[in-house]
């Protein structure tokens, strides 16, 4: 199948269970936001609280547990976070953990007061606060060792500067706290005291790494969770300079609590990255320079007073690391020049500096152009982020096909080209058929099952030519002739030379032919089978083209869609149709048209453009049927649902055309808001000598009428055709016997003396 589509494999249920999905999760996401929305509104009043009451006093209530409460409501929002992943993201339930573990300390801490200010230096409630960071540490790394696969070395070398600056910051605050000793309280006890704010440097220094590195981000709500980390570290670090006066309800707490909704927050926003989430870091010489600066105060500050050794190194460290690899970024800007951005893959500049060095050894080689087909209706319909991911996959399995040796570079949009060195002819053959049958399998992207195919030319070395552009050349001629006859695959020959050519010359006429007046309408009559009564036309286009005379639409539509023309062509179409309409109507017909749809005209635009056509033309919506292809419908079922339910309930009728040629789902035909199915005339035409194609063509018809729609029989060519048709119960046909298609002025006069007949 040429085509991208949701995966058919005969299972309905297979259909229903992204559609569900996708509502479970809609209602998960909106009691998040319900919850986010609690959270912050408990801590507000909490703070608010702790602000405006005694510090000295303990109020359980006030104090305590509406701590707690709020903590728990981070709980929920974790939990509803780890229900939505399913369990599957390991960031989202170390970070779960952690939130769950501060809560647990809190509960106990509170509930063990007992009317005390305090519980002392130590207690039991240290093992979950203490656990709080491994978790923590856990989450954060999770993420930074998915974002480092694959990344440049002066990339990493970012991150550690920015770590280290972050770690010589949290070193001179805690300079207080480190030169305290072992004052009012045991070793172990002020050990443990001193551990919180240690543990907070690590942390701190972790995300301070990870923001620092271009490319590196830790989830769509990074500025929180950095918020709540500096609140939480500065309430440890208060804590720690205070241990002698700190008292339960005091605002240090306020501190700790914000800390935790923050990862709480950071937990729930991590759960709701798609595929197609890009990276909000900061900006590209920002953190770079904020280390830096960092790094520089702390030692200027060190010469002028006593600080720690240890913040001193920190900072040393930092500055070294940041002004050493001037030649090592150079590199590393080359490679990120030759590299593609999303797909991480060489780009066309690599393959235009590496395959010539290649070619100049004088080998054997098979030079790959790889288009996937029917890539726009993806983006048109799911989205660009969808799209991405796809090719993102797609490089990933063609990958896998692939020898070390042979280089796999993606040139921009959907196309890719290999250059296989040391291949014969049946070895690039062979490998063309792997590179398509790892399509085969439907493609995951979140809860869509995209089925993918892909046209492949090649061109073949020394024999197409020596030379990386004319191999290019000829290889993109090779794949726009398998993409057109279907192949997936062609070996590029001097005959396409011409072919190619016209193909080109075609496109650009095409463009000129929209701009002039060389497109007209032809309308085919659609009769009643049961009477011949005519019930509508369908409209279709055909080329007046000035040296090559008229041209039927295989002639030109494919080129056009190929080009991304079929929105204006198909806009032009609709124009005329509505306009011939509505010169029918002035002269007393009443007759509904039907126009072909191509799938990269379903937008979302589209019920607005053609509504406010009717209107113009004062012309019905019930006199516009819109025909729109099985495949087109089965590729991209919920966006192209939900445009066309719009449409129908605003009047337009929609019709499945060539019902029986693509992949069918007995589900979607009965959730699609459709009025009329059209069996294709390969179902039609195969009736005359095939009695299993007659009962099949029984069969299909009795499922429309089982879902309430109409049948109308294309290629009805033969009085014989039409009377089994009727037999079986079809209700409409059109076809050469019935009648032929008319220009759009001769369709009332035949009309009138048809009526003329049958008074």
């Amino acid at each position: 199948m040429n085509a991208m589509a949701t995966r058919e494999d005969g299972h309905s249920m297979r259909r229903n269970t992204p559609r569900a999905a996708d509502t479970d999760r809609d209602e998960l996401r909106g009691t998040a936001r319900v919850l986010t929305a609690v959270m912050v509104g408990l801590l507000t009043v909490y703070t608010a609280g702790l602000l405006v009451g005694d510090p000295e006093t303990f109020e359980p209530l006030s104090d305590g547990w509406l701590c707690i409460l709020t903590e728990l409501a981070a709980v929920a929002l974790c939990i509803g976070a780890v229900v939505r992943t399913r369990g599957t993201e390991p960031q989202v339930l170390l970070g779960t953990g952690a939130v769950v573990a501060y809560t647990a300390g809190d509960a106990y801490y509170v509930a063990s007061l007992g009317g005390a200010d305090s519980l002392g230096f130590t207690s039991l409630a240290d093992v979950p606060y203490l656990a709080f960071y491994p978790l923590m540490l856990g989450a954060l790394a999770v993420v930074l060792v998915r974002k480092l696969r694959g990344l440049l070395w002066p990339v990493l070398l970012d991150s550690l500067v920015g770590a280290l600056a972050a770690a010589s910051l949290m070193a001179l605050l805690l300079a207080p706290i480190l030169q305290t000793g072992t004052a009012g309280g045991t070793v172990f006890e002020v050990a443990v005291t001193v551990a919180y704010p240690l543990l907070d440097l690590l942390v701190v220094t972790v995300v301070g790494g990870i923001l620092a590195a271009k490319g590196l981000d830790i989830g769509p709500r990074w500025p929180v969770l950095i918020a709540g980390m500096i609140l939480f570290s500065a309430a440890d670090v208060a804590y720690a300079l205070g241990l002698e006066d700190y008292s339960a309800g005091s605002i240090i707490d306020a501190g700790w609590v914000a800390g935790v909704v923050a990862v709480a927050a950071w937990v729930d926003g991590a759960a709701g990255t798609g595929p197609g989430h890009r990276s909000r870091g900061v900006p590209e010489l920002a953190a770079p320079l904020v280390s830096t600066a960092s790094a520089l105060a702390v030692l200027v500050i060190g010469s002028q007073l006593d600080i720690p050794l240890l913040a001193v190194v920190f900072a040393a460290a930092s500055l070294g690391l940041a002004s050493v690899p001037l030649a090592f970024r150079n590199r590393m800007l080359v490679a990120l020049a030759r590299t593609d951005e999303l797909t991480s893959l060489p780009n066309r500049r690599a393959l235009l500096t590496d395959v010539p060095d290649r070619l100049a050894g004088g080998g054997a080689g098979a030079l790959f152009i790889i288009d996937l087909d029917r890539f726009k209706h993806v983006n048109d319909a799911l989205g660009h982020d969808v799209g991405d991911a796809l090719l993102v996959q797609v490089g990933r399995r063609f990958r896998r096909q692939l020898g070390p040796g042979d280089l796999l570079a993606r040139l921009g949009g959907d196309e890719f080209a290999v250059f296989l060195a040391d291949a014969t002819e049946d070895e690039a053959v062979a490998t063309a058929q792997r590179l398509g049958a790892e399509l085969a399998s439907p493609v995951e992207i979140d809860t869509a099952a995209l089925q993918v195919s892909a046209s492949i030319g090649i061109a073949l070395t020394p024999r197409h030519g020596t030379d990386i552009s004319l191999l290019m050349r000829k290889a993109d001629i090779a794949m726009f002739r398998a993409k057109t006859q279907r192949t997936g695959f062609h070996v590029y020959d001097t005959t396409d030379d011409d072919d190619g050519e016209l193909r080109l010359r075609t496109v650009q006429e095409i463009r000129t032919a929209l701009a002039g007046d060389q497109f007209e309408l032809y309308y085919q009559p659609k009769f009643r089978l049961a009477d011949h009564a005519m019930t509508g036309v369908e409209a279709l286009v055909r080329w007046n083209h000035p040296t090559r005379g008229q041209l039927p639409p295989s002639a030109f539509l494919p080129l056009a869609e190929e080009a991304g023309l079929m929105p204006q062509l198909s806009s032009l179409v609709l124009r005329r149709a509505v306009r011939r309409v509505a010169r029918w109507r002035a002269e007393g017909l009443d007759v509904v048209v039907a126009v072909n749809m191509s799938g990269s005209c379903i937008l979302p635009c589209l019920p607005h453009e053609i509504l406010g056509l009717l209107e113009q033309h004062d012309v019905p919506p019930s006199c516009l049927m819109l025909e729109i292809t099985e495949d087109v419908l089965m590729s991209t079922p919920t966006g192209t649902a939900g445009i066309l339910a719009q449409l129908r309930a605003a009047g337009v009728q929609i019709s499945i055309d060539d019902f029986g040629t693509g992949y069918s789902s007995l589900a979607y035909l009965r959730d699609l808001p459709v009025d009329e199915l059209k069996l294709d005339r390969s179902f039609v035409t195969a009736m005359g000598g095939d009695a299993r194609a007659g009962a099949l063509v029984g069969s299909i018809i009795d499922l429309a009428h089982s879902l309430d729609l109409r049948v109308v029989a294309e290629g009805v060519n033969g009085e014989a055709t039409r009377e089994e048709l009727l037999t079986r119960g079809c209700d409409y046909g059109q076809g050469f016997h019935l009648a032929m298609p008319l220009p759009g002025p001769d369709v009332g006069p035949w009309l009138a003396a048809r009526l003329a007949v049958s008074r």
